[in-house]
């Protein structure tokens, strides 16, 4: 398989009945698989192209949903390829993005509250809690200890579906520094709202209430999903977080997690964010120094 310039295509195209054009840029999910992804899809959102209907980007692989009698199968796999041979020959390239500061509130009485319903044949260790369990895996000391490389460097949004609003999660660290925690063995009824969840090496927050397998470590204090857009960051889209996002989450205890339900529930809550550039070239030769400048953003 080729692009329409005769290079080698790195990726595997194929079609999902008329109205669908699916693009596996790799088998697995890797920062620079993900970049590609992301690049391509706002590449082709910047088109302009008539007939394209939805593009869905996901962690290492890209969904375009289009209209067969305006848009031919031909043109737009001819579309991509060009846009995919582009994006591979720019080096150094960086995506704008931002860096948002997302409180959270570890060990939290209803996350553990949960857990504890479905501990008997549901966990791998119906004795202790999920941070317990998400440390002793990882050879760490203890749950702060689990927290606190948790929370230290920055992760980036991969893709964000499932359900409305919920973002999947990758930690800026290189691979043997990863935190890696199974699912539980068969997936819980219930999950609270805004719970930050592990499953393998991914995160999520999830956006709403609901069944779930990952791991339950706390909750995020205000809303990433506002069907009413009731807030200001919210007015463009019911949705906080977008492909390419980075996150930095950031501890507060049960008085901080208050205050801000407080400001929530009144109508003025803002994120705290900042625009940033994100390279996978520049992160790759020097993971700390990039992983500081992003961190360093959110108090410039």
């Amino acid at each position: 398989m080729t692009t329409s310039t005769g290079a080698p295509s790195r990726s595997r195209y194929t079609w999902g009945g008329d109205e669908f054009l699916f693009v596996e840029v790799d088998e697995a999910m890797s920062l620079s698989a993900n970049f590609t992804v992301m690049a391509i899809a706002k590449e082709l959102a910047a088109g302009g192209h008539e007939g394209i209907i939805d593009i869905c980007p996901a962690n290492a692989s890209l969904l375009v949903r289009f209209d067969p009698h305006r848009l031919s199968h031909t043109a737009l796999e001819g579309i991509v390829r060009d846009i995919e041979d582009g994006v591979g020959n720019q080096e150094g390239a960086e995506i704008p993005t931002r860096i948002i500061d997302v409180p959270v509130w570890y060990d939290d009485p209803f996350t553990a509250e949960v857990g504890a319903r479905f501990r008997e044949g549901y966990h791998q260790n119906p004795s202790g809690n999920d941070l317990d369990y998400a440390a002793s895996v990882n050879g760490l000391a203890d749950r702060a200890e689990f927290i606190r490389r948790h929370q230290a460097q920055p992760w980036i949004v991969s893709m964000v579906g499932f359900v409305a609003g919920l973002p999947f999660l990758y930690q800026l660290v290189e691979q043997e520094q990863q935190l890696v925690v199974p699912k539980y063995l068969s997936p819980r009824t219930d999950t609270p709202k805004l719970t930050i969840g592990h499953g393998g090496c991914f995160g999520a927050i999830y956006s709403v209430r609901g069944a779930g397998g990952y791991q339950m470590f706390g909750l995020v204090a205000p809303p990433i999903y506002d069907p009413e857009q009731r807030l200001a960051d919210f007015a463009d889209s019911s949705v906080l977080f977008r492909p390419g996002d980075i996150v930095c989450y950031r501890s507060v205890d049960s008085d901080e997690y208050e205050a801000i339900q407080a400001e929530v529930e009144a109508g003025t809550w803002r994120w705290r964010q900042a625009p940033v550039s994100f390279s996978v070239e520049a992160w790759q030769s020097d993971p700390a120094a990039t992983n500081r400048a992003l961190m360093e953003a959110l108090d410039a």
